[in-house]
This record gives C-alpha cells, sequence and structure tokens, in this order.
C-alpha cells in the first residue's frame, strides 16, 4: 500500500542508494536525460523555427505590423489620403509607408543588342514607387543593400532592384523564367509600365529571403505616381509600423470601425499569412514531436535498463529488506524516487542550457537556411508539457523493472536462488 510511511521509508532508502552509487553513474544517466530533453525541444523548435523565421522576416520587411491593401475587385486603395490621415491620428502607430504599385518590364543591354531575332535581356516584375525614409521606418529596407547605395528622396531615374531579377544571384535556367544578365549598380535600364518607358540607372541591389522585396523593383514614389498617372495620389499598399507593445488586432479594428474596410483589405501582419505557411509550419511541428519521441523512447529504456541491472544485482540486499519487514511498496517507491530524480535533474539543466544560452544565441545568430533564417522556437506551455512527459515515461520505466524484482520471493531473494 502506498502509505505516507512508505512513502518516507521510499524516500530513505532512494537518498542512500543515489549517496553510495557511482558519480560517473549518475552522471552519465543525467547527462543521458539532458539529451533527451534538449532533443524534445529543439528537434521540434528548429524546425517550426526554420518556418517562423520565414515569417517574422515577412513580418518584418514586408507587411510590418498592420498592411492595409487595395480590395480585389480594385487596382488600388480608393480614398488613400483620407485613410492616411485616419492611420497617422492613431496612437498606436510609430511609423508607416505608402506604396505604389505598378507592373512591369524592365530591359537591359537594349543598347548592345543588334540582333533583332535575339532574345531580349528582360525580367518581368513589380515596380514600387516608396517614399525611401518613410519605408526605411518602417521595413529597414536600407539594411539589404548588397550593392550600391539605398534611395534618397531627391534620386530621380534611379532604381533598387531585388535580386531575384538578376541571374548572378538565381541562377535558373528556365524558359518560363526570366532574369537579368550583366546588370549591377550604375547599368542603365529601361522600364515600361503601361504605355510608359523609361532609361533609368540601377542604384542598388537588394537582397532578401522575402519573395515580395526580392522580386519587386523599387524608385521614388513621386516620379512612378507620375509615370502611372496616379494623381489622386491613390496607393496600392500601407504598411503600419507599430509603437512596442501594441496589439496589431486591435489597430485593425480601429481601422475597420472607422470605415476603412469598405475601400481596402486591412490585416494584421498574422492575417496576411497565407494558408499554405500555415500548413507548413503546423506540420514540421508534427514531425518534429514525432522524431522527438524516438528520443524519449531511448531515455525509458535507458532507466528501464539502469533501474532493472541496479534492482538485479541488488536482489538479495532487497530480500533482506522484505525480510525484516520492508514492504515492498516502499521498496519500488524508492526506485521510482530515483527514477524522478534522473529526470528533474537533467531536465532541470537541459531548461537551463535551453533558455539561458542556446534560444538566446540562435536568436542573434540564426541558422541560415536557403529560405528563411531559423530561429529555435520553445514557448514555455510546451517546453514544460516536454518535461511532464519526459517525467512520467521516466517513472513508467523505473517503476516496471523495480516491481518485477521486488515482486519474488523473499526466500529465494535472500538465497539468490532464481
Amino acid at each position: 500500500m502506498f502509505s505516507p510511511l512508505n512513502f518516507r521509508i521510499g524516500f530513505f532508502l532512494a537518498v542512500r542508494q543515489l549517496r553510495r552509487s557511482s558519480v560517473w553513474t549518475n552522471s552519465l544517466i543525467i547527462f543521458v536525460m539532458v539529451l533527451t530533453f534538449l532533443n524534445l525541444v529543439i528537434v521540434s523548435g528548429i524546425l517550426v523555427g526554420l518556418i517562423q523565421g520565414a515569417i517574422e522576416a515577412v513580418r518584418a520587411q514586408y507587411t510590418s505590423d498592420v498592411i492595409v491593401s487595395n480590395l480585389n475587385t480594385k487596382t488600388y486603395i480608393e480614398y488613400s489620403p483620407d485613410i492616411i490621415r485616419t492611420i497617422q491620428s492613431l496612437p498606436h502607430v510609430e511609423a508607416m509607408t505608402a506604396r505604389y504599385m505598378n507592373g512591369s518590364t524592365i530591359e537591359a543591354n537594349y543598347k548592345s543588342r543588334t540582333d533583332p531575332d535575339e532574345k531580349p535581356n528582360t525580367a518581368g516584375t513589380q515596380i514600387v514607387g516608396i517614399d525611401p525614409r518613410a519605408e526605411d521606418a518602417v521595413t529597414g529596407l536600407s539594411q539589404w543593400i548588397v550593392e550600391g547605395e539605398y534611395l534618397e528622396p531627391g534620386d530621380y531615374d534611379q532604381i533598387l532592384l531585388g535580386s531575384y531579377l538578376l541571374k548572378k544571384y538565381v541562377p535558373v535556367d528556365s524558359p518560363g523564367f526570366s532574369a537579368l544578365d550583366n546588370v549591377g549598380p550604375g547599368t542603365k535600364v529601361r522600364i515600361k509600365t503601361g504605355d510608359v518607358e523609361r532609361e533609368v540607372t540601377v542604384k542598388g541591389i537588394l537582397k532578401t529571403k522575402v519573395d515580395e522585396v526580392s522580386f519587386r523593383a523599387y524608385m521614388v514614389d513621386t516620379q512612378l505616381r507620375g509615370m502611372i498617372g496616379r494623381n489622386d495620389f491613390n496607393v496600392d499598399e500601407i504598411a503600419i509600423k507599430l509603437k512596442e507593445g501594441a496589439d496589431p488586432i486591435v489597430v485593425r479594428d480601429t481601422l475597420l470601425r472607422n470605415g476603412v474596410g469598405k475601400f481596402a483589405k486591412v490585416q494584421s501582419s498574422a492575417d496576411a499569412q497565407p494558408k499554405f505557411i500555415k500548413d507548413i509550419r503546423d506540420t514540421f511541428a508534427l514531425l518534429g514531436n514525432m522524431i522527438s519521441s524516438i528520443g524519449l523512447v531511448v531515455a525509458s529504456i535507458t532507466i528501464f535498463i539502469v533501474i532493472f541491472i541496479n534492482a538485479l544485482t541488488r536482489r538479495k540486499f532487497i530480500g533482506i529488506l522484505k525480510g525484516i519487514g520492508i514492504s515492498g511498496h516502499a521498496i519500488e517507491i524508492s526506485y521510482v524516487m530515483q527514477s524522478i530524480f534522473y529526470a528533474f535533474i537533467g531536465s532541470a539543466i537541459g531548461f537551463v542550457l535551453l533558455y539561458a544560452f542556446l534560444q538566446p544565441f540562435i536568436a542573434r545568430h540564426p541558422i541560415d537556411f536557403p529560405f528563411s533564417d531559423g530561429i529555435l522556437v520553445a514557448p514555455l506551455s510546451g517546453t514544460l508539457l516536454r518535461i511532464s512527459l519526459l517525467v512520467v515515461a521516466t517513472i513508467i520505466a523505473g517503476y516496471i523493472p523495480a516491481r518485477m524484482i521486488v515482486r519474488k520471493n523473499t526466500l529465494d531473494s535472500i538465497l539468490g536462488r532464481k
């Protein structure tokens, strides 16, 4: 019977056993538990972090906290000046950037092409007209310049190109994909947007892992607005950066209550995520949990073997304890408490390593995946759940072998008979 007396006796026997055990044996078991804990958390955390890093990059470099875009039935945001004034009046807004956009074709090396049958050096893209300073305040666009320089407000007839528009950054040889060749800062290119053609100079190259940035070209908004005839100042996108601690949902709902939803689509950064991205994140989390469960099984087997061998070698001692009146339940409890000790100490060390070292280190130095800067996602609630699973699995793994040995006949145990 698992009475308080049995628990006290079991605790005493567990402490006595741990003190007399080899330091190296205890250290090795704890080391296995630390690795098991880290495996439970890190594998799924990295897989989820791979997608989460991409999501965070899109929020930081494109949508910001809230994005306002044109309705599906419209080509731009109607009454944009009024909407911009409404946004600027909100107390939670730190900065905002308004963007003009138009589908365009960029052609390079057109002056040196002499054969009319030669394939032109072109790429299709969206040209985005921005206020360079406002855009940089919201998305930090200037920090992603890898060649040349960032735009200034007076840079007419100058353009920034996303790296995905250049062959040297995306060496894809496919009939359905076109990119510019032999283009860099200082190169003259010709842009055609609508019926307007203009020769401009490439001032810089942008390189990020966010498709919406690297597949676009950027120029000063006042020039693009004149080229596309947008004299009513109606824009295509408005990205809003909020003050620290502000809730994007609150700002989104405030704009909707002010009637912005009649003329534009208002979304938080989370709303703007494509569904397939969320599905991939959930799938990776499931895969991570499946892989991590293998480590949990290995740890359980390790504890089972350790406790079983320990109890088997102390079979005579266990028989004597039973012979002098110590309850078998107390002996079983002692081995369960040893298992709890290993699981708790291993988890505690792993917990400290995770939150004091690994997560901050990876946040400062993201893992360089091809399409995102991966981070380690380890929410506290999920970590505590994994600790609970590890402790429960360890308790079961410790109890079963102890029960197998304790239930043996007392006299047979003392005499060493099978």
